[in-house]
């Protein structure tokens, strides 16, 4: 068989391989990629920094982070949501003078079209000889002298802003973008819902070994144990946080044994179904874990 014949580009099928393969090159189309396992995130890996965290704290829909990150992230966003504010009010009082320049002139013009009628008003005889010469040598002046400032004007104006057409925001058309009043709440970056720094939970994790230092620890596949049943934590294993300890468990044994009681096994405290926290788990990476895991790239698609 030739070569040709191997390669067979000379199919009368286009097949699903060669579509993709000419989408990928061509940069049109909308791509999507299955993530496998080495894309996940560990359950015991900050959601920020996606390291594994030395002083883990919770939120209270289960995302995971390392302290000092969420906490810096809560402050990165108060400045954020000053500095928007600041912005705000200064576009707020800009409206409000131009408002009352506005109102000012309106008040002004008003005025003049009043003294223009009231000079109008003439109580002396008008000689018809001289008053049309007068009034038509007027007009003739008036009108060369507003037609030159006219001209001057518009020259200035032409001449110190010239319409952008090609930029949108620069048209003649086009009005100032205004901003929007920014919320002052923090938002989770996960979950997108109000966060405090007094919402967040401290984690105890229990190590599967407690003679190892946290090098050695992280070292390990397999790091951390069940506080109460001892099974190894994982992303494959569901587990929770008990509020009122911190420690983190299965939640085989919360629905077997904490549930029956409703006490926690460390503390001896009394729990509510609030206080039991699930952990938000990145996945396994195989197909049967119950997870959507794909990453989609928006492009521009051609139409025909």
């Amino acid at each position: 068989m030739t070569r040709h014949g191997k390669n067979c580009t000379a199919g009368a099928v286009y097949t699903y391989h060669e579509k993709r393969k000419d989408t990928a090159a061509s940069g049109y189309g909308t791509q999507s990629v299955r993530l496998g396992k080495d894309a996940i995130k560990d359950f015991d890996c900050c959601s920020l920094s996606l390291q594994p965290c030395r002083d883990p704290v919770l939120t209270e829909d289960g995302y995971l982070y390392e302290k000092e990150a969420i906490l810096q992230y809560i402050l990165h966003q108060k400045t954020e949501i000053a500095k928007k504010m600041k912005a705000y009010e200064k576009q707020k009082q800009a409206l409000k003078s131009e408002g009352q320049l506005e109102s000012k002139s309106e008040e002004r013009e008003r005025a003049e079209k009043f003294k223009q009628r009231e000079n109008n008003i003439v109580s002396k005889p008008i000689n018809p000889f001289t008053s049309g010469k007068s009034k038509d040598e007027g007009n003739q002046n008036g009108s060369t002298s507003s037609s030159s400032t006219d001209t001057s004007s518009g020259e200035s104006s032409s001449s110190s802003a010239l319409p952008s057409f090609w930029i949108p925001s620069l048209t003649p058309e086009a009005k100032p973008t205004l901003l929007k009043k920014p919320s002052k709440t923090v938002s989770c970056p996960m979950s997108g819902r109000p966060l405090k720094m007094s919402d967040l939970i401290t984690v105890r994790f229990t190590p599967l070994d407690p003679s190892l230092d946290r090098v050695a620890l992280l070292t390990r596949q397999d790091r951390y144990v069940c506080a109460v049943t001892k099974d190894t934590l994982g992303n494959s294993v569901p587990c929770a946080v008990l509020r009122p300890s911190g420690v983190v468990v299965t939640m085989e044994c919360v629905e077997k044994l904490i549930k029956k009681d409703m006490i926690d096994p460390v503390t001896g405290d009394k729990l509510k179904e609030r206080d039991i926290i699930p952990i938000q788990r990145g996945g396994t990476g195989f197909a049967g874990s119950g997870v959507d895991l794909k990453a989609k790239e928006a492009r521009p698609v051609m139409q025909a």
